[in-house]
């Protein structure tokens, strides 16, 4: 099934030559200019930022980004696309080889996710198949004829503003046997405190099973929209707050954010470049009510510049102080 192509470079405004520090670089300040959250258009904004995050999620992962870029740097934009021979098993994908004799092979392709089409066949998890149950393999003419459905799976974005409150998403699942083309429309909860790889059910929503058989499910898999402020590990936060020496030194009072909001901080003096702060219960939910952590990581900063004046003043303390860090 032809896709339009995805140009994630273009997209996040790099070149194929972007080091992963730039793409990384870029990537944050795109999502904090389209971020739904302050963005004034929302809705073109939601759109944007899951561009982005479709872009970063193959250019910030060293495997992918070198799978994407072995398609050549040739395809423009818009171009039909096929994906080549041997990329169905890449991002996860099972297309099933066969299916029942006499019954055709569908494929399925997925809106309302938060991915294009041509990550879903490049990248995703779809699967595709014909009439034997998931699982069951190939069938056999002698079988009984009522068999289950197969299972169909997907992948879908998640922002962490939904894993922290929980939403419902409409899924659409548009399925393709040879002309005969069919889109469903599903309403997919996902629930607070879900994590990344997780894959969400929805029981009856896959393949009609073949002579009467009852039908399969959809299953998405969930993979969590990148925000330019936090890292996730499980279902902790992590931030990045930079300090001015002088800060880490005499220690101060930081607000840094939260996502449900700014919390107040206190960096203790002699606060270490690298040193991990805990704002207990301020991460993400656990589905016992509990909730994780956020980890401040502090990162000392040095002026880059200075004026004469504030240069006497380094000089002033270099003569004065006794700290030496070599020994």
């Amino acid at each position: 099934m032809p896709v339009q192509y995805k140009d994630y470079y273009e997209t996040l405004g790099v070149t194929r030559a972007a080091s992963d520090e730039e793409i990384k670089k870029s990537f944050r300040k795109l999502a904090r200019q389209y971020h739904p959250d302050v963005a004034k258009d929302k809705k073109k904004a939601e759109e944007k930022f899951k561009e982005i995050n479709e872009a970063y999620e193959v250019l910030g992962d060293p495997a992918k980004r070198k799978k994407y870029d072995e398609l050549g740097a040739n395809w423009k934009s818009g171009a039909d696309f096929r994906p080549p021979s041997g990329w169905e098993n890449f991002g996860g994908g099972q297309p099933f080889p066969g299916g029942r004799a006499g019954h055709q092979e569908y494929e399925f392709q997925f809106g309302g996710t938060g991915f294009s089409d041509f990550f879903e066949q490049m990248f995703g998890s779809r699967m595709r198949g014909g009439g034997a149950g998931f699982g069951r393999g190939q069938g056999f003419a002698d079988e009984e004829p009522a068999e289950r459905g197969r299972d169909i799976e997907g992948d879908i974005l998640v922002t962490l503003d939904e894993v922290l409150r929980g939403s419902v998403r409409t899924v659409n699942v548009r399925h393709q046997a040879g002309r005969s083309v069919k889109t469903e429309a599903h309403q997919v909860k996902i629930p607070p405190g879900v994590t990344e790889g997780q894959k969400l059910r929805v029981a009856g929503r896959g393949e009609a099973g073949p002579g009467g058989g009852a039908a399969g499910d959809l299953y998405l898999r969930v993979r969590l929209a990148r925000h330019p402020d936090f890292e996730v590990e499980e279902h902790n936060l992590i931030y990045e707050a930079e300090l001015a020496p002088w800060e880490a030194v005499l220690g101060a009072n930081l607000s840094v954010p939260a996502l449900d909001g700014k919390v107040n901080i206190k960096i203790p003096p002699g606060t270490q470049n690298g040193q991990k702060l805990r704002v207990r219960g301020r991460g993400l939910p656990v589905r016992n009510g509990a909730h994780g952590d956020l980890f401040v990581i502090t990162r000392v900063a040095v002026p880059a510049k200075v004026t004469d004046a504030e240069k006497k003043l380094w000089e002033q303390l270099a003569h004065e102080s006794k700290f030496n860090p070599r020994t």
